[in-house]
């Protein structure tokens, strides 16, 4: 394995497992540290698991019959993934979350969705028939919520989509009204608003455009007027995926822009979506992706504070920040940095792993390299 491939499966595991241990021994309430407004603390755990499955997905759902030191690392977690979705959804169990109550729930619902979809082998077709209709129940009472007219039209449309993997009867109307309002949104050159108007942060990436991308693809052929819209979601993704990574300064930094700060390098979802699927801009290759992300996440792993002594997640964008938090983040919230690490789900021999070290974008012409002009898309 190469070293960067073992630097990040340890980073990720090192950032998921106080979350599915605990959790998968119902023990997680106890046992997790909460920062955050006490009003938070309903949210909190839904929202760590959530966000927690919807990074890792990939790999677990990786296919090998190998023996390796990795996969059996993966099929542990695998088991405590299902494990700790027991636990979340067994109204008798200690660790039973709040699926409904409020409006936070629908977020975190959404990001276990995606993560379903992402690894339906794994996280839903492997589970006990009592532990299914529990997770089927737990998505469906979210439907309770109204979301606001923002991107949180694709939190309904991604439960929705995670019943239809599952064999649920769907809402196409959900779907349909996320979607062609999402359309409506496009602002241009590979970037929606989030609603109405445009706001300056990484909302495309953290949010909009995976999720777009996760229902277009498990749905698009539902309805011609969705398959329609896939060339364009998928040039836009490249488009703002390519953005992404211009933003990565030669040093493995990146502009603290907007909201939700304290999700660190989960402001590069998109980017990780994209070299995940094999659809980075054709001027980008995989390899200098891996070397810039590598680059950031060293850069705020080890940065002093990012952990307590027992191994959460602390509050903050590059160590211990707590003022940066929004008055809805919370523990839980810090685990969405987990969907940097989607190409973990690229097997080892996969360009993104056996390229070359290759400069980025910002270090090629920082250091005097004739690169091609950038252009935007019509």
């Amino acid at each position: 394995m190469s070293y960067e491939r073992n630097y990040w499966i340890n980073t990720m595991c090192k950032i998921a497992k106080p979350v599915l241990f605990h959790l998968s021994k119902q023990e997680l309430k106890e046992k997790m540290p909460v920062e955050g407004s006490e009003d938070r603390f309903a949210y909190a755990y839904l929202e760590a698991l959530g966000r927690v499955l919807c990074g890792i997905s990939p790999w677990l759902s990786l296919n090998s019959k190998s023996e390796s030191k990795e996969m059996k690392s993966k099929e542990r977690f695998a088991k405590m993934a299902r494990q700790s979705i027991e636990s979340a959804t067994d109204p008798e169990s200690p660790d039973y979350m709040n699926f409904y109550d409020g409006d936070q729930p629908l977020v975190d619902t959404a990001f276990l969705s995606q993560a379903v979809v992402r690894a339906p082998g794994e996280l839903y077709d492997k589970l006990s028939y009592s532990a299914k209709q529990n997770l089927i129940r737990a998505l469906k009472m979210s439907r309770k919520i109204k979301p606001y007219f923002c991107n949180w039209l694709l939190f309904s449309a991604m439960v929705e989509t995670a019943l239809y993997i599952m064999g649920e009867e769907y809402d196409p109307v959900r779907v349909d009204y996320a979607l062609k309002q999402h359309e409506q949104w496009y602002k241009g050159d590979g970037i929606y608003g989030d609603g109405p108007e445009f706001h300056w942060d990484y909302y495309n990436s953290y949010v909009i455009q995976p999720m777009l991308i996760d229902i277009i693809n498990a749905l698009g052929k539902q309805e011609k007027e969705w398959y329609i819209m896939k060339e364009k979601i998928y040039k836009r993704a490249r488009r703002y995926s390519g953005i992404l990574e211009r933003l990565i300064s030669p040093e493995g930094t990146f502009p603290p822009l907007g909201r939700s700060l304290s999700y660190r390098f989960g402001a590069f979802h998109l980017l990780s979506q994209m070299a995940l699927i094999h659809n980075l801009p054709e001027y980008i290759k995989p390899a200098q992706v891996r070397c810039a992300l590598t680059a950031i996440i060293k850069n705020m792993v080890e940065a002093d504070g990012t952990f307590d002594d027992k191994g959460w997640l602390r509050v903050g964008f590059c160590g211990y920040q707590i003022d940066l938090a929004e008055k809805y983040i919370s523990t839980g919230s810090l685990y969405h940095c987990l969907t940097v690490f989607l190409p973990v789900g690229l097997s080892a021999d996969d360009e993104f792993w056996s390229g070359k070290t290759h400069k980025w974008t910002s270090q090629k012409i920082w250091s005097g390299e004739n690169l091609k002009k950038d252009i935007s898309i019509e």
